[in-house]
């Protein structure tokens, strides 16, 4: 691989081969083996696994050098059913690829692997990690969560998500330079159960609906910058037992999406306290909010190459979140073809994306 052109047809048909793979969350060692294998073979790198992860750091690592991690994922969502091509077979329309995980994330996968195949050979000013983390789609606890305490100290992270990297369009090179966070908060209504044809009881599916009413009207007092209000969206609600009994118990699920403005604990805080005495209980708050700074030599990197780049906050979730050290997203493809059926992406969005990622990340000084 001595050339962009052979780097970017690897590329591609590396993807064509991973498509053809089921690779679902949780479901990742198929792909996980075939890309260890490949990884072995064409790096000159050591390759290091855990469980689904794999890992290669660049010739030349140097303790006292800071490192910029390069990082997408490997697995994928479920296919929905309206699909009219094979999700898992990778089908070819003039210049794009069909098939399940070609946008999300298959094509970041692949070309933040070549280049760090370019240039794992290149006397860098920094350490290079590439890093394939699993189980993106449902942020488990055995994707890259795992995989960070094995690695090198990370000081900046570079993450691979479709956000469009299309230079031939003023603009259309998109950085997502921050990343709403996410919390999901399970809420629990109690009433007290009675007879529907007569006045009694508490209707406990009226005291949800007051609470997800708050809720859906509730304005948080600071707005991001970047990333702007915090987002409160009930989803789901189950209640009652029967048509002539009162439900004693209301359930709903409610979707928060988080910014910068406050922690995942200050938004828990202030939530509750609004619906009380309805219960809302996260299931966790450590899927915050993530960015990197406007003057950040990562982001300097990428607009001296590009520099009318756009520049925008992202409301969607990604491997940032887990991530302590300054990110940014960046990558082939577009987020609106994410998750949906007939998942597609363009040969030259490949093309483009290593292309560029070569010549930031030669021109990056950490």
């Amino acid at each position: 691989m001595t050339s962009n052109v052979s780097i970017s047809d690897a590329a591609i048909s590396l993807l064509k081969q991973m498509i053809a793979i089921p690779s679902t969350s949780r479901e990742e060692q198929a792909v996980a083996d075939f890309l260890e294998s490949y990884m072995r073979r064409e790096s000159s790198a050591e390759v290091h696994r855990s469980g689904n992860n794999l890992w290669m750091v660049a010739k030349g690592y140097d303790a006292a050098r800071r490192t910029l991690l390069i990082n997408a994922h490997i697995d994928t969502v479920k296919p929905v059913p309206s699909w009219t091509f094979q999700p898992f077979e990778a089908t070819e329309k003039g210049d794009r690829i069909y098939g399940l995980g070609a946008n999300d994330d298959g094509a970041s996968l692949v070309s933040l692997m070549h280049t760090f195949l370019a240039l794992e050979q290149e006397p860098l000013p920094y350490n290079l990690v590439f890093l394939a983390s699993c189980e993106e789609e449902v942020s488990g606890k055995n994707g890259i969560a795992a995989a960070l305490p094995l690695l090198p100290h990370i000081d900046v992270a570079l993450v691979g998500e479709p956000t469009g990297m299309n230079p031939s369009v003023p603009g259309g090179v998109r950085v997502a330079i921050a990343e709403k966070g996410l919390m999901v908060m399970d809420g629990t209504a109690h009433g007290k159960s009675g007879h529907a044809a007569r006045n009694e009881g508490i209707n406990a599916i009226y005291l949800a609906l007051e609470a997800i009413q708050k809720l859906r009207d509730y304005r948080f007092e600071r707005v991001s910058d970047t990333l702007g209000p915090v987002k409160v969206t009930t989803t789901i609600i189950q209640g009652g037992t029967g048509h002539n009994v009162i439900p004693d118990s209301c359930s709903f699920v409610t979707d928060v999406r988080t910014t910068d403005t406050y922690t995942n604990q200050e938004i828990v805080d202030q939530l509750q306290q609004l619906v009380a005495p309805v219960e809302l209980v996260p299931r966790s708050v450590r899927l915050q909010s993530s960015g990197i700074d406007a003057g950040h030599p990562l982001l300097k990197a990428i607009l001296s190459v590009a520099p009318d780049a756009t520049l925008f906050g992202s409301p969607t979730l990604s491997d940032q979140a887990l991530l302590s050290c300054p990110s940014l997203k960046m990558g082939p493809g577009d987020s609106a073809r994410s998750h949906t059926a007939d998942e597609f992406i363009e040969k030259q969005e490949i093309r483009d994306a290593i292309s560029l990622y070569v010549r930031i990340l030669k021109n990056l000084h950490l």
